[in-house]
């Protein structure tokens, strides 16, 4: 990892050096993100939550970007219908895993046009909290956990998007997050794994 980070590093002091323009901007938006894997009898559902950073757009030629960002993103997924023993009685009702992440993206873009670009790049994932919120049917009282210890910290994807450049500053884009690690720690025995998947939708500002 540290060799890899290194040569990441390495990349960008070079990219830096050689590129033609280089444009620092915000961004945010909405996430849709759910969870894959073995969930095999699980009845799941997706979360809305959101993202916001910053990111640095590189241009290497007229075509060509490379785009680094640092977002905070919060992810996860909802069970419904999970089942539960309260008291010596029955009931069901829904867990929502709500996960946050800092996020850093490195985008390679291709302008198809001066507006519109295409995607496609590696993204690191760092794990700052795990929560479950459970509501019984019946009960009116939610009910919260911290299951970080369930998690590992780091959780590797890769992305694929769109952006459109609405003004010379402002753009529009999607973007698909498809974990690519096993994001639940296991026993030496079980071989079940659990993976991200996000739809981002964004909005960004280029200074």
């Amino acid at each position: 990892m540290k060799k890899v980070l290194l040569s990441a590093i390495a990349v960008m002091a070079f990219t830096f050096a050689s590129a033609q323009d280089v444009k620092f901007g915000i961004k945010g938006g909405l996430n849709v993100s759910n969870f894959s894997g073995d969930t095999d009898g699980i009845d799941l559902a997706s979360r809305v939550g959101f993202n916001i950073g910053g990111f640095v757009e590189i241009k290497l030629s007229e075509k060509f970007a490379l785009q680094p960002e640092l977002l905070y993103s919060t992810q996860g997924a909802k069970f419904k219908n999970v089942g539960a023993e309260v008291d010596g009685n029955f009931y069901t009702g829904d867990v929502n895993f709500n996960l946050g992440y800092i996020n850093v993206p490195v985008m390679f873009r291709y302008y198809a046009t001066e507006k519109f670009s295409v995607e496609l790049g590696p993204q690191i994932g760092f794990l700052t909290s795990a929560k479950t919120k459970t509501k019984l049917d019946g009960f009116s009282r939610t009910n919260e956990m911290d299951v970080k210890d369930m998690f590992k910290s780091t959780d590797f994807g890769l992305n694929f998007g769109a952006g459109y450049y609405l003004t010379e500053n402002i753009s529009v884009g999607a973007r698909y997050n498809l974990g690519l690690s096993n994001i639940i720690k296991t026993e030496a025995e079980d071989s079940d794994k659990v993976h991200n998947g996000v739809f981002s939708l964004s909005v960004g500002y280029k200074f």
